[in-house]
């Protein structure tokens, strides 16, 4: 029987630096390993608590412990920090993540699968080229402004750019046009390209139970139904709605002691993408509210009324995680009220 109780790893590019401790807590290993090295160690083990950080490359690693009959536990970095003992260097935050793993309390990030990393991966593309598109955009707003030329806003007036030049009767040099004939190709095929990734998520919906029954929430789409199965994966790993909503941080920040209870802004924790999603969701039902207050009721239309539009949409965005999870908890269809 091996001594190994916990074995704890500081993940990095090149190098593994790998603390294990045994069952009294007491260190009994402290090697540094390459990706190869790592690899072999773990098939020779016996199987035993294996944690790291949840960071890059630490699903793919999860994924081959599991594999090799080992138990894997992912720590959030933040809550491996209050371990780390005196200065900072690989062995010492091994060791804080050998520590973090033992706390009965610890909190744990489920291990993602192929397909869900693979969901983010194009989620991640797209996001790119979205933003590399607006930069183009803003390129070119910034060289005619230049000229004397303000360029409108928006995709209308970007995609019939010459013919928008055309209707200002004023001159521009020739080598300029022929950058801008340029830049605007690259637009064009930016926009060709967040199209294909658009594609790609649409045809992830048809063949994926769980997005299609999400996506019969109003004001989740095709974009929220892939990253909410691709991030949330199950929704066993929330006790319920309220801690979903909680992880994307759509509830209110808290500052309470001495028995008063204080109440901030949205605390902004956890998945910034989803969230967005979630908000920019609840933002287009609420541009409808004759419709969304028959599928939400009384609630939302008084909500509507008694506060700030911003304070209604983030109220709106937690509702609408809460049924997220409720529809993938059950998987049932949504149903409105």
């Amino acid at each position: 029987m091996s001594s190994i109780h916990i074995l704890g790893i500081d993940l990095g590019k090149h190098s593994f630096h790998a603390v294990a401790h045994n069952y009294s807590g007491k260190e009994v290993l402290r090697r540094k390993y390459n990706r190869n090295q790592l690899l072999k160690f773990i098939v020779n083990l016996e199987p035993t608590t294996i944690a790291f950080e949840a960071c890059g490359g630490a699903h793919w690693l999860a994924r081959k412990c599991s594999e090799f009959g080992h138990r894997v536990r992912l720590i959030p970095p933040q809550y491996v920090k209050p371990y780390v003992k005196s200065n900072k260097n690989d062995f010492i935050d091994a060791a804080a993540i050998a520590e973090a793993a033992s706390r009965p309390s610890m909190r744990f990030v489920a291990v993602k699968s192929e397909e869900a990393q693979v969901i983010a991966a194009i989620h991640r593309v797209r996001n790119a080229y979205v933003k590399e598109r607006t930069a183009c955009m803003s390129r070119i707003g910034a060289i005619l402004l230049e000229f004397g030329l303000s360029f409108p806003r928006g995709h209308a007036k970007m995609k019939v750019l010459f013919q928008w030049l055309a209707e200002q009767n004023q001159p521009l040099p020739k080598s300029l046009m022929t950058e801008l004939i340029s830049i605007h190709e690259h637009y064009s095929y930016l926009n060709e390209k967040v199209k294909c990734q658009a594609q790609k998520l649409q045809a992830i919906v048809g063949n994926n139970y769980q997005a299609q029954l999400l996506k019969t929430v109003p004001g989740i789409g095709d974009l929220t139904a892939t990253l909410c199965v691709a991030d949330v994966s199950s929704a066993n790993n929330f006790s319920n709605g309220r801690d979903m909503a909680a992880w994307l941080g759509l509830v209110p920040r808290q500052f309470s002691t001495g028995g008063k209870t204080k109440l901030l802004s949205m605390s902004k924790r956890g998945n910034k993408q989803l969230r967005t999603l979630f908000i920019h969701g609840a933002r287009a039902v609420l541009s409808r509210l004759e419709t969304a207050g028959k599928v939400f009721g009384d609630w939302l239309v008084n909500l509507r009324a008694s506060k700030p539009f911003n304070v209604v949409v983030v109220a709106l965005a937690n509702k609408l995680a809460r049924i997220a999870w409720a529809v993938l908890y059950h998987r049932q269809a949504f149903k409105a009220a």
